[in-house]
């Protein structure tokens, strides 16, 4: 079989030797804006066959083509379905749209963004036309303080905007501000906040001397006393006024400052076994106003009153050496901890090469037994030197001279309530009305600024046109022209692959070459592969 010689430009085939310098065929210069059609070395192969594209300037709409102008068979054109398209001199402003689409409007974007032309354009109104390809999500996203700006080219315009922007810094910092209260309120509720107030005890008697017989009640014919504990803050009077309008200023209950009460009577009067009259707070306490005692007797009687305190958060008393070496006598256990490393700090008895130890001096030693120990350690040192608190003890006698006469003590003690502004913190933080009122008002700021922004394209888009409509038509027709393309996924250039001229160029001849060549070593390979020949 006669090998006929390779076309000029035709690769040899495989295993043939490679002659020295070929000469290249050199692409003939395209017209601008023609895709280059020009294979490169080992032209994969080629599809002649040019995508379904309607004939464009051909006729009048729905008339046929010419003849030898058809096109193949195959799926019908794509309808054009695109929005208006702002001309490529007018660049885009910030607050513009666009519609979310399918996945080919997504490579339109990509491509307009690419070519510096072509970026959508609304129609009058802000609006962009309704079509079929648009699918508009309404998914509610957090407004952005960007979206409050103005353009520079609206505040050229508008020399007064420039209060509105002085107004929307003052409300950055106002707004940093309250979030940096907040934050720091949030830390201080952390704390205990506490604040002493006095709180004076009434301690009341009446003596109820035996009746003749017949007398009313029971226990009539029996001489008595009924002892009375009973409280108030010395604030409460002023409270007292307030509670009816504020019912969140109601009067502390005077049980709810008391772990626990015991009174201890004369024990040669009434016995061990009925001396001891005592309260404990339980989970289901229920808070009174006082506690009342009545026994049966006609001589004075002493009496012992022990108060233990109910503090928030717990205290504890100290061990009396190390409240001597501290000063400190009952306090919650982080105070004592921080008191005991203020006193480390201030004797520097932290080591100096293992700073996770302690160097004990004489009197750390005689309290805690060890003259070297780890910071870690100390917690658990500290409780062998911690008790509970003292109570509060007062001796009371209680008289029986006088006839229905009630005779009252008083007494005046320290304790420590919640401080108000702690209630005040609390509804600062959980008040929502102003946060919604702010929202509200963010919400007609931001349709407002978008109005703006779409006033303004409108007003760029007519001063464009009024300016040189010839010019804008044209560039709008090619825009328009590049979007259809990208959105019909259209390659090259229909309107001019459809001409026979385009044909007829010089880079034709090598590209049916190669094609020809591509095909003729896609039937050779098959035809091997049939026969079993092994290519060497």
């Amino acid at each position: 079989m006669a090998s006929r010689p390779a076309y000029p430009g035709t690769p040899p085939p495989p295993g043939a030797p490679q002659p020295g310098n070929p000469p290249r065929y050199a692409p003939p210069p395209a017209a601008p804006g023609t895709p280059m059609r020009y294979p490169q070395q080992n032209y994969p192969q080629m599809n002649v066959q040019r995508p379904p594209y309607p004939p464009v300037g051909m006729g009048p709409a729905g008339s046929p083509a010419p003849p030898g102008m058809q096109r193949p068979p195959g799926p019908g054109p794509q309808p054009y379905s695109g929005g208006m398209v702002r001309p490529p001199s007018l660049p885009p402003t910030p607050g513009s749209k666009r519609p979310a689409s399918s996945g080919s409007s997504k490579r339109r974007e990509s491509s307009t963004a690419s070519s510096g032309g072509g970026a959508t354009a609304t129609a009058p109104g802000g609006q962009v036309p309704p079509s079929s390809d648009y699918s508009h999500t309404s998914s509610k996203k957090k407004k952005k303080l960007a979206e409050k700006i103005l353009p520079q080219k609206v505040r050229d315009l508008v020399p007064e905007s420039q209060a509105y922007m002085d107004l929307l810094a003052f409300e950055r910092k106002l707004d940093a501000t309250i979030m940096r209260k907040r934050l720091d309120i949030q830390e201080a509720l952390k704390r205990p906040m506490k604040v002493k107030k006095k709180l004076r005890i009434f301690i009341s008697n009446t003596f109820y001397p035996a009746r003749a017989e017949g007398g009313e009640g029971e226990d009539a014919s029996v001489a008595s006393w009924e002892l009375r504990v009973e409280g108030r803050l010395l604030e409460d009077h002023k409270v007292s006024g307030l509670a009816k309008n504020d019912p969140s200023k109601l009067k502390r209950k005077f049980s709810s400052f008391f772990k626990s009460l015991v009174i201890e009577l004369d024990k040669d009067l009434y016995g061990p076994d009925n001396h001891l009259v005592e309260w404990h707070r339980t989970a289901t306490t229920q808070e009174t106003d006082g506690f009342q005692v009545k026994r049966p007797g006609d001589k004075n009687v002493r009496c012992t009153i022990l108060l233990l305190l109910d503090y928030q958060p717990h205290q504890f008393k100290l061990d009396p050496r190390l409240a001597r070496l501290l000063g400190v006598h009952t306090q919650t256990r982080p105070v004592i901890i921080t008191a005991l490393w203020q006193y480390i700090k201030t004797h520097k008895l932290q080591d100096s090469h293992e700073r996770e130890y302690i160097n004990c001096d004489k009197y750390l030693e005689q309290i805690f037994g060890v003259p070297r120990m780890k910071f870690a350690e100390i917690p658990g040192r500290l409780n062998q030197l911690l008790f509970p608190p003292d109570p509060i003890i007062i001796n009371h006698t209680i008289s029986v001279e006088g006839v229905d006469q009630k005779k009252t003590s008083c007494y005046d003690i320290d304790v420590e309530v919640d401080d108000n502004l702690k209630t005040q913190m609390n509804n600062f933080l959980l008040s929502t009305n102003s946060q919604q009122d702010i929202q509200t008002l963010d919400t007609k700021i931001h349709e407002t600024v978008e109005t703006i922004n779409s006033l303004k394209t409108n007003r760029e888009f007519y001063l464009s046109f009024a300016k040189d409509p010839q010019q804008f038509i044209q560039k709008w027709l090619i825009s328009q022209n590049r979007d259809l393309k990208i959105m019909t996924d259209v390659v090259g250039n229909p309107e001019e692959e459809r001409r026979a001229q385009f044909y007829y160029q010089p880079w034709t001849h090598e590209a049916v070459n190669r094609y020809f060549y591509s095909k003729i070593q896609q039937k050779r390979a098959e035809l091997e592969q049939a026969l079993g020949i092994r290519n060497n």
